[in-house]
């Protein structure tokens, strides 16, 4: 080989290296355009990700905000009813709200998607669970156990002391409840419905039409029934134990196209507790007594013979009895009231006796000595101020 052809290959061959390392440069360059656009689609990606985060939560907030636009609309209609369970504004302050995500963590275990409060929540109402609930309890026994626990142990947001929650917001939930065993009636609802559901037993919170309160359609056997824990808290007398839809009528009324109709008497208390009725000159005696007692329902079943003269009479007897009630001292103790339901062997006659909650701390209730001792320490501190007789200038008070 010629040294000119030698020259020719060097050269021929150093062309190729230049060559090869141009392409290794221009591959390396679009390698880091590579890894820098997939960085940038990534951090596009997360963008996109808060960006539907942010989208959602605008959402969610547009969702309230039309919820709160439809309730102004609806404020002063009392004939409007929103149709669901959840999310419903009573009295203007309460939310009735989901309770679902404390009992569905109490039956599956998993605490994780709770926050502290309803970490909290659930370890109350798991500890209440433990101590009146057994195994072989059927669900109507261990309905009647939660009723009796909560009438007994809670009581009305009301009185010269009333125990202050944390937030306005606990009144109306089981946190505020099971905390401070004080509440509204839809922390009562609430409660009452976090317990059925913890023990697999369907419930829901009613609303009355007019949206100033709120109870539970509880299931059993297929049959719904009402049960409001806020009227019987303090007594425990079963006056709002497993109703049917024609006695909690008599008080109040709600959404019958959305919630079930509860029509059936199996474990209707009134039902369970009645006693057959004999000669009907002795029910004003019986219903006496069942005052004296301070019970909260008295029920009595007519068989298939019963007709309207006798319905008549013991209609005539009720009028009476309550008109005794309302012009006598006992008309700041009790309210009577009463439905009839029809059997598929005769009727049903349901008196139901509520009782007003009065505090035993009552100022009414003080004794003597303490109206005197009160007198002498206000005497003996603002004594030397002058009473002055307001009237006597009717000018002042004149309406313009």
């Amino acid at each position: 080989m010629s040294k000119a052809t030698k020259w020719i290959a060097a050269i021929l061959s150093v062309l190729m290296l230049l060559a090869l390392g141009g392409q290794l440069v221009l591959g390396w360059f679009n390698y880091q355009k590579m890894l820098a656009s997939s960085a940038a689609l990534e951090g596009l990606r997360a963008d996109n990700g808060e960006l539907r985060g942010e989208v959602s939560a605008l959402r969610e907030e547009l969702g309230g905000v039309r919820d709160q636009i439809t309730e102004l609309e609806h404020a002063n209609d009392d004939q409007y009813d929103p149709g669901q369970e959840d999310d419903v504004r009573i009295s203007h302050n309460y939310v009735i709200r989901s309770t679902l995500p404390i009992s569905d963590a109490y039956k599956s275990g998993d605490r994780s998607a709770l926050d502290d409060k309803q970490k909290e929540t659930l370890d109350m109402a798991s500890a209440i669970l433990e101590e009146i609930i057994t195994p072989e309890m059927e669900p109507y026994d261990k309905e009647q156990a939660v009723y009796l626990w909560m009438t007994s142990h809670l009581a009305h947001d009301e009185g010269l002391l009333p125990v202050i929650p944390t937030t306005q917001a606990d009144c109306d939930n089981p946190y505020g409840v099971l905390k401070y065993h004080n509440a509204v009636c839809v922390g009562y609802a609430t409660t009452f419905r976090l317990f059925m559901q913890m023990l697999d037993i369907p419930c829901m919170v009613v609303h009355n039409t007019e949206r100033y309160h709120s109870w539970d359609l509880v299931q059993l056997d297929g049959g719904w029934y009402h049960t409001d824990i806020y009227s019987d808290v303090g007594s425990g007398n079963y006056s709002h134990f497993n109703l049917t839809d024609a006695m909690q009528s008599d008080n109040q009324s709600w959404n019958r196209e959305f919630f079930p109709a509860a029509t059936k008497s199996e474990y209707c208390y009134a039902f369970r507790a009645s006693q057959e009725a004999g000669d009907l000159y002795e029910i004003p005696a019986a219903l006496r007594s069942a005052l004296n007692d301070r019970v909260g329902m008295f029920s009595l079943r007519f068989g298939s013979d019963f007709d309207e003269k006798q319905a008549s009479i013991v209609q005539m007897m009720l009028n009476q009895i309550q008109n005794r009630i309302e012009n006598s001292e006992l008309s700041n103790e009790v309210y009577m009231g009463w439905t009839w339901m029809s059997m598929e062997n005769g009727w049903l006659l349901s008196v139901n006796l509520n009782w007003y909650n009065q505090g035993e701390d009552s100022p009414e209730d003080l004794p003597d000595d303490v109206y005197e001792k009160i007198g002498e320490a206000v005497e003996e501190a603002f004594g030397d101020l002058e009473e002055q007789d307001y009237w006597e200038d009717d000018s002042d008070w004149a309406v313009g």
